[in-house]
């Protein structure tokens, strides 16, 4: 599997969207794979400071955290609700989430401290312009988009997504390499022929797959009714196994070998696709590419490469950052990261300290 690509196609089973350039964008944007956003003012009061912040001296801190949990937020009949009965509710509810994203972003911040990356507020408004010149919007067109579309306040999109995204860049290094190979790898999956197939999915054992297959061998003609009886995959049973064209370098290597090697009409063998999951295809010809030239894409395409590669050189970073956290998450009551006195690696990739300052 190419693992450049990040739509559905992915999965075990082969499936596609047809998304518009803008909602690629707005995904890769705003969609960080390594944070859980909040999605609530009401939990503001519980935020952390992003690396570039000042903290509080501590016995300030303490005054204004009691003074917080005494201040009335509301009377009914005069009978008071305090600040302290909405902070425990607002845990209740969303404390997890909320939680895990503090944590996330503590760990950037703590990972670019040893690293000596910083991260500065200029830096983030010009990510923020970045953005939004992408979709030629006005930046408060951009963040009002934001708001309505996801829920996020111009404070968290800024501390949530654009911060850490930046910071986890740095932490990664500079230098995406974008190969020759990558870029006729990519043209292929986003502009190349593609497959027109039904599909059955199995879960199950291969004596069932073999024996959905005979009926569809025996049956070609009959392929959607089969689908829509046998087919475990509930996306494209009701539409009788019918499913997105399978576009190289864009789904499980072995769907995608099998389908290009089909001709119209005629039915796959059982592939396995997974672990007790088996697929089952029928093709029903091939799109045109559309674009024949390379050269006509050249310059969109390689950013578009870069990017991708780009992410996922954050996302390892994260995890690698993450797993050499230790964290102890009293409210879940759960322990994650090294035991104490275990020694930590340095983050690969990671800028020397003093840059990006």
């Amino acid at each position: 599997m190419s693992e450049r690509n990040h739509s559905p196609e992915n999965s075990a089973v082969p499936t596609q969207s047809s998304r518009t350039k803008k909602q690629h964008w707005l995904t890769y944007v705003i969609g960080t794979v390594v944070l859980v956003v909040v999605a609530a003012v009401g939990f503001q009061f519980i935020q952390p400071s992003p690396a570039a912040s000042q903290t509080t001296n501590d016995a300030t801190g303490q005054v204004q955290l009691q003074q917080n949990s005494t201040r009335v937020l509301a009377k009914v009949n005069n009978q008071a609700i305090t600040y302290d009965v909405v902070a425990q509710e607002c845990v209740s509810r969303h404390g997890e989430d909320v939680l895990d994203t503090l944590i996330n972003r503590l760990v950037i911040q703590q990972a670019c401290q040893a690293a000596g990356v910083s991260v500065t507020a200029a830096e983030v408004q010009e990510e923020v312009a970045a953005n939004a010149k992408k979709f030629n919007l006005p930046l408060d067109t951009w963040y009002q988009m934001l708001q309505a579309e996801r829920g996020l306040t111009k404070e968290q999109y800024h501390d949530d997504v654009i911060w850490p995204m930046i910071a986890l860049k740095k932490l990664a290094g500079q230098d995406v390499d974008v190969t020759e190979q990558d870029m006729q790898d990519g043209f292929e999956r986003d502009y190349g022929p593609r497959v027109k197939a039904r599909m059955i999915v199995v879960d199950g054992s291969i004596r069932q797959a073999n024996q959905i297959w005979e009926k569809c061998k025996a049956a070609p003609n009959d392929f959607d009714r089969l689908a829509m009886e046998f087919s475990s995959d509930p996306n494209s049973r009701p539409l009788g196994g019918s499913i997105p064209p399978i576009r190289k370098h864009g789904v499980e290597k072995v769907v995608e070998d099998a389908a290009f090697k089909l001709q119209p009409g005629e039915i796959s063998g059982v592939i396995q696709v997974a672990q007790s999951r088996y697929v089952i295809l029928k093709c029903e010809g091939q799109t045109e590419p559309v674009v024949t030239d390379i050269r006509e894409v050249w310059n969109d395409l390689f950013k578009q490469l870069k990017e991708e590669k780009t992410q996922i050189a954050v996302a390892k970073v994260f995890d690698k950052i993450k797993n050499d956290a230790r964290v102890d998450n009293f409210l879940t009551r759960t322990t994650t990261g090294p035991r104490p006195g275990q020694q930590i690696r340095q983050v690969s990739g990671s800028t020397p300290a003093g840059a990006g300052q």
